[in-house]
């Protein structure tokens, strides 16, 4: 607007010249876009800014809680950030993602009279590929990994001995089934055949249960079919994210099944199934502990594409959830630790615990122990369970955060059950071990509405948010503060390239001061705010 212009010169002006085909504004936005204009100079160019509002009051990161962390689990955290590099939540994300898998088949943990399951983790790390969560987890699994390999050779005679009975039943059954079928073609009674036969099937060799502790990616189907015939304890880690967020898992109806799969893994349960292509099973019960990681835009895209099942189904609740700053750029080289004594330390204490024999009855079923809660750890859960409660409220600090507020609690015990058994306390768990839980998912319960928060939002909210979000990111690599509109119909966030809905984000940006609408020319812009360049800067 010029400095002669009024507000109405300046609402046709924009009427006149704006490219609908481009970027379409309904009359009542540019009204909004023209009367967020001020008085500019004989130039032309908009100088003056209204009053900048804010979008959304946002959650401020906070640093990991490592004082929180036992010493013996700090200390090897401390120790593989020193050399690793990597943002120090997902290195200690790691670290109890491993407490969690040699753990979780030995002990379950009792909140209360009826409240009472499994002590495994699950763990979501936002990041980009790169921030080397695979080489965190391979420090921290390495015990884990070792105990594998010694039980492997451990059974290798048992699989030879049960390979060998395997074949000699199968020899048995066929030759009885052979002779049913020519007794039965010559009309003569096959009953005491039959009857051989029951017996046989009862008698049917079972393959050894060899230790399988982890899986890098598989389908929550076909690992529920390893937990129920292999192994009824494990642990997932992935760098990807892929066995529930990438490919196929987008589909809708794939994506409810997957979720509610390992919905019930994490509660210790495994439900019936009765497929033609798989080994049928009936209800029985699993430990799994999840690690993930997943980019940004995959977990987003995710949201987008089943329509919020991720939190209607309250999968994502139960995750503890990091969405840390990149440490790429700053990670220059150090030499290893000698000895890595820290993390020989954990090492060696997750393999005493491996070492006892994780109580599995003959068919295979998980006993582990019960866990309670001493009397004063038990007061101060229940005051963290109520604090959390009144949260949740309307108007409360976690209302939009319902799902992952509601799981916290829970959270607590499973992290204190782990810090209790990793320190070799016997008895109850004591209430030291319950604060250091609380210091935890307390942060990750933050990072969760630092992420969540914006996908709770409504369209009306988040869509600024985003193509702010978006907008930022092209002026600093691009170093302007002007966005061609023609960028942000054909390459700006999914979702928001539609002319209707980035039209609305561009007037809510417009009404809080954040940006307007400029022209170059013939070409039409989104200018930014500088005072949001500066803070981005």
């Amino acid at each position: 607007m010029t400095a002669t212009q009024t507000p109405a010169e300046y609402e046709a002006m924009l009427t006149k010249h704006w490219d609908y085909d481009s970027f379409p504004m309904d009359e009542n936005a540019i009204k909004s876009v023209a009367a967020c204009a001020s008085d500019t100079g004989a130039s032309g160019q908009i100088d003056a800014w209204p009053e900048l509002q804010p979008l959304i009051a946002k959650t401020e990161a906070q640093d990991y809680p490592l004082d929180a962390l036992p010493p013996l689990i700090r200390n090897a955290v401390i120790e593989v950030c020193g050399f690793v590099k990597a943002p120090v939540a997902l290195v200690a994300m790691s670290a109890l993602a491993a407490l969690s898998v040699a753990i979780q088949a030995h002990t379950d943990v009792q909140r209360a009279v009826k409240l009472e399951g499994p002590c495994g983790l699950f763990l979501c790390g936002i990041a980009d590929s790169g921030e080397r969560k695979t080489s965190c987890d391979g420090y921290f699994t390495s015990a884990i990994h070792a105990y594998q390999t010694r039980e492997r050779e451990k059974a290798k005679p048992l699989i030879q001995a049960y390979e060998t009975d395997l074949d000699a039943w199968k020899a048995k059954r066929g030759g009885l089934q052979e002779k049913i079928k020519a007794l039965a073609k010559d009309g003569k009674p096959t009953n005491l055949l039959e009857n051989q036969l029951h017996d046989l099937d009862r008698d049917k060799p079972k393959r050894p249960r060899v230790p399988r502790l982890i899986y890098s990616d598989a389908t929550p189907e076909a690992l529920a079919y390893s937990l129920v015939n292999g192994w009824p304890s494990g642990g997932v880690f992935s760098n990807e994210g892929g066995i529930v967020l990438g490919g196929h898992a987008m589909n809708k109806d794939v994506a409810m099944r997957n979720m509610a799969r390992l919905n019930q893994l994490w509660d210790g349960k495994i439900a019936a199934t009765d497929r033609a292509t798989t080994e049928s099973y009936g209800d029985t019960t699993a430990r799994l502990t999840m690690s993930i990681q997943v980019q940004e835009p995959t977990l987003r895209a995710f949201f987008d594409n089943t329509k919020g099942l991720a939190r209607g189904t309250g999968f994502l609740a139960r995750f503890l959830v990091a969405w840390p700053e990149s440490t790429m750029g700053t990670r220059m080289f150090t030499p290893p630790p000698d000895g890595w004594p820290a993390l020989a330390a954990f090492n060696n204490r997750l393999t005493a615990i491996l070492d006892r024999q994780a109580p599995v009855d003959a068919d295979g079923i998980l006993t582990p122990a019960m866990l309670t809660l001493s009397p004063e750890a038990k007061t101060l859960w229940i005051a963290f369970h109520d604090q959390i409660e009144g949260l949740l409220g309307t108007g409360g600090e976690l209302y939009d955060l319902r799902d992952v507020g509601s799981k916290a609690a829970d959270n607590v015990v499973r992290l204190a059950a782990l810090f209790h058994v990793f320190a070799g306390s016997v008895g109850p768990i004591d209430a030291d071990c319950v604060e250091s839980a609380m210091q935890v998912i307390t942060w990750h319960l933050l990072e969760a509405k630092r992420f969540l928060g914006e996908l709770a939002m409504s369209p009306e909210l988040a869509n600024p948010m985003r193509l702010e979000a978006w907008m930022l990111d092209y002026c600093r690599r691009e170093q302007t503060d002007r966005v061609p509109t023609r960028q942000i119909q054909q390459f700006g966030p999914g979702g928001l390239r539609d002319k209707a809905t980035y039209t609305n984000a561009v007037q809510e940006l417009a009404e809080l001061g954040r940006a307007r609408l400029v022209r170059d020319g013939k070409k039409r812009l989104i200018q930014i705010n500088p005072v949001l360049l500066v803070a981005a800067s």
